[in-house]
């Protein structure tokens, strides 16, 4: 992307999308449309293109997927620019730490372990997530929470219910939950984190309360309070990034407390 700055206002970045050369408004981008392969179908995915602002669209490839159902890529300029000023994300507000640091202020501060309960809820059977943040083997070369001396880890695994995971939370004495979502179909992970959220609220006081904490590639970062959880994780996020924001959280919420 190139960078251009505002006329009259310094502290507005505005970009544009780039393609070929500096500032051009190229992008490309694929769809699935329900129709079969023919010259129709590709008319309709310029068609599309268009009405999404791309203006030339060009039709760069298309192949039939099943019966009735094109896959297509297409490439072309659009005029809309992004006001960087405007954008609205999680920063992270926690001190990133090493697992050496994690463990020694859980044993400082809580003098206790820290139980972490996590699983993927609902028909959700993809565990690469929850696995890549709790499994002692991690992601990437980073060590996931099991490997935390001063954490107890109990990973539920996948297609936990609801209930299950307030019960498990219960008999573990969590101190957070952490859940991930990866079947996102007609928006069931924003489901699922209501009906657990609203689940735990039911179930136990403010002040028992575990941390609520899920992640998963399709969540709305900035929607935390929205979905009733005290935290969201994004998709590339490190088994570090998760202990360091246990620590952080729980640590404050016993100054609170």
């Amino acid at each position: 992307m190139s960078a251009v700055e505002a006329g009259g206002d310094a502290g507005k970045r505005i970009v544009r999308p780039y393609g070929d050369t500096t500032g051009d408004g190229m992008v490309q981008v694929s769809f699935t449309l329900p129709v079969s392969h023919d010259k129709r179908a590709e008319g309709a995915a310029v068609q599309l293109a268009n009405k999404m602002g791309i203006d030339p669209a060009m039709l760069v490839h298309a192949k039939p997927m099943s019966d009735g159902f094109t896959f297509f890529v297409v490439y072309g300029r659009v005029n809309h620019l992004v006001d960087l000023s405007a954008v609205q994300v999680v920063e992270r507000d926690f001190p990133l730490l090493s697992a050496k640091e994690v463990n020694a202020v859980v044993k400082r501060r809580l003098r206790r372990k820290l139980s972490v309960v996590g699983a993927c809820i609902g028909t959700d059977a993809h565990t690469v997530g929850i696995d890549a943040i709790l499994n002692v083997k991690g992601i990437a070369g980073e060590k996931g929470l099991e490997y935390y001396r001063e954490l107890k880890v109990t990973n539920l695994g996948a297609q936990v219910s609801v209930p299950e995971l307030v019960e498990a939370a219960r008999v573990e004495r969590a101190d957070a939950v952490l859940v991930s979502q990866v079947v996102t179909q007609r928006d069931a992970h924003l489901h699922n984190t209501r009906e657990m959220s609203a689940a735990f609220r039911e179930a136990m006081p403010a002040g028992r309360r575990p941390l609520l904490i899920v992640g998963g590639p399709r969540f709305d970062e900035t929607m935390a309070g929205e979905l009733g959880v005290d935290r969201i994780f994004g998709r590339g996020t490190t088994p570090g990034e998760v202990a360091s924001f246990l620590v952080h959280a729980l640590i404050e919420k016993k100054a609170k407390a």
